[in-house]
């Protein structure tokens, strides 16, 4: 909210946590690489 004087504090919880979702999503798109991946392996042998 604009008048309420916290926006310091507001703007380091959505850093911290924008940081800790993009680690979230980096992990995710490598696991969901791998298990496709051994999923086509698995196809293929």
């Amino acid at each position: 909210m604009a008048g309420n004087g916290s926006g310091k504090g507001d703007l380091n919880a959505h850093v911290a946590t924008y940081d800790r979702m993009i680690g979230m999503m980096k992990w995710g798109a490598l696991g969901v690489f791998l298990i496709a991946a051994i999923v086509v392996w698995l196809i293929a042998v």
